[in-house]
């Protein structure tokens, strides 16, 4: 399995890493891993860029320290603080797999599971009117901790996640006022966090279980990013 590990100093840059994760994948045809704490921007989707409220929400994002950046997985607005652990597995398009689901499936069980390994209770599932709102989502007590997206091109499948480890008060503080401009509903209060639910925990120790359990008994064939 290739792995990419480490973060760059811009979104731009940050996507590209990740990009050369995917093409790595198309070239090899073995699946990569990348598990890391993006730099502050918020990620909009495309349902996000039909809005007519879109470029109101991208000021509001730029206005509090947080550059606005188009994806292309996922639905609604994500915020990442600095805190905010993404998870990116990709893996070669077989036309013998049963296809999406069982790559949510998969993708959700593993996660869960890893994150179970850092103490922290989830389960499946979503408070009403949580950010970037999905089936496929994991919570707390507290509020939505985690959600999986998936984008699909010709070879190559791709299963993208984002898990809050800390700063749900900051996370919900940004995504408020752009979700209000977006005209899409939004409860503060949904937003949990890792820290939250779970006494003394470490983000890097978060990020490594989730590498791990990921690879599992594959051997990582690793990659770093370099900042820039």
């Amino acid at each position: 399995m290739h792995v990419r590990r480490g973060r760059a100093a811009d979104p731009e840059s940050d996507r590209a890493a990740t990009d050369a994760l995917v093409g790595t994948v198309a070239d090899t045809g073995e699946p990569g891993l990348r598990v890391w704490y993006p730099p502050r921007h918020v990620a909009f989707g495309r349902r996000d860029a039909h809005s007519e409220g879109y470029d109101r929400a991208r000021s509001i994002a730029r206005d509090r320290g947080c550059p606005p950046v188009e994806r292309a997985v996922g639905g609604r607005a994500v915020a990442f603080t600095g805190t905010v652990l993404a998870v990116v597995h990709a893996e070669p398009a077989d036309a013998s797999e049963p296809g999406v689901d069982s790559r949510y499936e998969r993708g959700s069980r593993t996660l869960a599971a890893a994150l179970g390994d850092c103490g922290a209770e989830v389960h499946r599932g979503e408070p009403a009117d949580s950010f970037c709102p999905g089936t496929h989502s994991l919570q707390t007590d507290g509020g939505k901790v985690a959600g999986l997206a998936q984008r699909v091109r010709r070879d190559v499948a791709v299963v993208g996640g984002v898990v809050l480890v800390d700063d749900a008060a900051a996370v919900a503080s940004i995504l408020e006022p752009v979700y209000d401009a977006l005209d899409v509903p939004f409860d503060p209060a949904s937003v949990g966090s890792l820290a939250e639910a779970t006494s003394g925990l470490d983000p890097a120790t978060v990020r490594d279980r989730i590498e791990a359990t990921f690879v599992g008994d594959r051997t990582p064939a690793v990659r770093s990013v370099r900042e820039t």
